[in-house]
């Protein structure tokens, strides 16, 4: 029998909410990503538990254990059960009993196999008890085993249930899998119109959690294929994507999904994902770097460094031959300031001239590598500022 790492059950936060369903005649088995991480050697963050317990029963049983219930999605069947400083989002056994494609109305179930087949995934729908035997209603083993991204059951009816299933199957493709299943797909590309049915914000936080992953090109690729990525994010192109992933390798520089982002070329990223107004800024400031094509020493001086480094790496997975000093070329470029101020032109040069001649000093500044000495940008901010007299 397939068995979790003993190291991940040895937590006494959580042994202290398995004692608390166990020790009154419950079902508390470790379900999803818990399950599907250790298998696969890799973090476990969250630790969610399926039991046979109802909401109301799990709340007072953590009242009566000195742990803190918080009803997190009761409606849904869950509660956070706080032990130890930590979360543990205990859920009941589930079935589906109406969907309209954005969310579903449950019913609670006694019966792991029932929940098991509302999952979305395969691969998620492993369960494991508190000694780490692990439980497979649906054949997920061999497809973990295998990396293979398999919708439970019928793909098609997996996806009409929520459309944004679409997505995470891009998303754990990109994260866990390394062989997408041919039906998946195409059910995927077929029922994508269903799409404009999910809220921008959703799909924002499914996009950005798939250009987060170590290596998402392959994934986004597919989603090309599709026409699943043109549907979400219009304008973007998946071509440059593999070229930054390898250039981010070679710099050193970890995942970054703005960046990414931005590599995609998108029409509008805020508009089509619901981006913060950070991360909009963001990604307008680096699509007019890119755009205008700036050098090095103007993006540094410009957008500062860690925006200024991802135009550069951009710039390399677009073909740009990078100097091998460019870090150092950056650093420089983003400390750099222009040694002259508008007091020294405002006694010549008055309202919009004196706009015009700063902004050519500073070009000019840029352009000479940030050699100039004040009297040579005084000198060309005159000429700009009166140009147009």
């Amino acid at each position: 029998m397939t068995r979790l790492p003993a190291h991940i059950l040895q937590d006494s936060a959580l042994q202290a909410v398995l004692d608390m369903l166990e020790g009154a005649g419950h079902r508390a088995l470790l379900v999803g990503g818990a399950v599907r991480n250790a298998l696969l050697g890799q973090p476990v963050e969250d630790i969610d538990i399926a039991t046979d317990a109802r909401p109301e029963q799990v709340a007072d049983l953590a009242r009566d254990a000195g742990l803190k219930p918080v009803p997190t999605g009761i409606e849904h069947g869950t509660i956070t059960v706080v032990s130890g400083g930590h979360g543990f989002e205990v859920t009941t056994f589930r079935r589906d009993v109406e969907t309209d494609g954005r969310r579903a109305v449950v019913a609670f179930s006694d019966d792991i196999g029932e929940d098991a087949r509302r999952r979305d995934f395969t691969m998620n729908a492993l369960y494991a008890t508190r000694d780490g035997a692990v439980l497979d209603p649906v054949g997920g083993l061999p497809d973990l085993a295998a990396r293979r991204l398999r919708f439970v059951g019928r793909p098609e009816q997996r996806i009409r249930e929520d459309y944004l299933r679409i997505l995470r199957f891009f998303r754990f493709l990109a994260w866990y899998g390394r062989d997408a299943d041919t039906d998946a797909l195409q059910a995927c590309a077929a029922l994508a119109p269903g799409l404009a049915r999910i809220a921008h914000e959703r799909i924002g936080a499914e996009f950005r959690k798939l250009l987060a992953a170590p290596d998402p090109a392959p994934s986004v690729a597919l989603m090309q294929d599709a026409g699943i990525l043109a549907r979400v994010l219009p304008g973007a192109e998946a071509g440059t994507l593999p070229a930054l992933v390898a250039a981010e390798r070679d710099a050193g520089a970890g995942p970054d999904w703005p960046r990414r982002l931005a590599a995609l070329g998108a029409e509008d990223p805020q508009a089509a994902l619901r981006l913060s107004r950070d991360d909009a800024r963001r990604q307008a400031a680096l699509a007019g770097a890119l755009a205008s094509n700036w050098s090095l020493d103007e993006a540094g001086y410009r957008l500062g460094l860690p925006a200024a480094r991802d135009h550069a790496l951009i710039l390399a997975a677009r073909g740009m031959a990078l100097p091998t000093d460019w870090p150092e070329r950056l650093e420089r470029a983003a400390s750099a300031r222009l040694p002259i101020a508008a007091g020294a032109l405002m006694g010549q040069l008055q309202g919009p001239a004196l706009g015009r001649g700063l902004k050519a000093a500073e070009q000019a500044w840029i352009d000479s590598g940030f050699t100039l000495p004040p009297s040579a940008l005084i000198e060309a901010a005159m000429r700009a500022g009166e140009e147009e007299r």
